[in-house]
């Protein structure tokens, strides 16, 4: 999606040994409409547009959190950028963008995966310098699921829980429930009284993280791209292996409430999405310590 939309800008692109070469003296505008909703589409086609001669617009936009704070930034630059956080962004190219401030919205992903470090461990936990009408949907199945969570202007809170229940979760473009929180989420459904059915419709193959929940002593059962998960009072520590940047965290989560001990190995992928998320635990009151692999 973002090649066809940068050629359709005018963009020469050659795939050559499993490189991606482009050339454009000048890009220009074009109508671009994607087959389905892309935040990283969304935000080249619109940062490539903004220097393109004519009008861009690109329908069946992403809406989410990311692409607003992105325009904001590129419209103090001097760009022209109508209807982002909608389906139809309309961008009239200019000649120039100028330097500009600007302070990058908070990360919601880190933030929903720290609200629910405090909930899967019973824990009382705010999570501060956030928005929290970010993660509506994920406060939403969390008071579902028997939560008590507190919002206020850049600040929300988990309170204390003793027992939660199963609920049903669907994956989907914001602002439904962010598909980036679903393996979070599913290991706080790993201990929750009942059933719960968790459906993947954004990406192929996000259950990697299941197996090694698996051996955690979760009971899940997998089937393309919904898994059934039946709650159990508790987990087994374990070696498990991390797969990817939310199944690794999704693990942490998970290792903070197995009894004994968890190591959690190729725990690099953490680290492209979480800046010390171990100290931030640590500081809360969990066991962890990193090693080298």
């Amino acid at each position: 999606l973002h090649l066809d939309a940068m050629k359709a800008m005018g963009a020469e692109i050659e795939l050559r040994e499993g490189y991606i070469h482009a050339h454009a003296k000048r890009l220009k505008g074009a109508s671009i409409l994607f087959e389905f909703a892309t935040v990283g589409g969304t935000e080249n086609t619109m940062m490539a547009a903004t220097l393109a001669d004519g009008v861009t617009m690109i329908e069946n936009a992403a809406k989410e959190p990311e692409i607003v704070d992105l325009a904001n930034y590129l419209i103090k630059m001097g760009a022209k950028i109508e209807g982002a956080g909608s389906s139809i962004i309309r961008i009239t190219g200019v000649d120039s963008l100028k330097p500009a401030e600007h302070t990058v919205v908070p990360d919601r992903i880190e933030a929903g995966t720290l609200l629910i470090a405090g909930a899967i461990t019973g824990g009382e936990v705010s999570v501060k310098k956030c928005f929290p009408e970010h993660l509506d949907a994920l406060i939403l199945k969390m008071r579902e699921m028997g939560f008590t969570i507190d919002t206020e202007r850049e600040v929300m809170t988990v309170r204390k829980c003793k027992a939660w229940k199963g609920v049903d979760v669907s994956t989907a473009p914001h602002p439904a429930f962010p598909t980036d929180l679903q393996a979070q989420f599913m290991a706080l459904t790993t201990v929750a009284e009942g059933t719960s059915v968790v459906t993947e419709t954004v990406f192929e193959n996000r259950f990697m993280h299941v197996q090694e929940l698996q051996r955690l002593g979760a009971d899940i059962t997998p089937k393309n791209r919904v898994a059934i998960v039946r709650g159990k009072p508790g987990l087994q520590g374990a070696p498990v292996m991390a797969t990817d940047l939310r199944a690794s965290a999704t693990l942490v989560l998970a290792g903070l409430i197995a009894s004994g001990e968890t190591t959690i190995n190729r725990i690099y992928h953490l680290d492209r999405g979480y800046e010390n998320l171990e100290a931030k635990l640590t500081g809360l009151g969990a066991k962890i310590t990193r090693a080298k692999e």
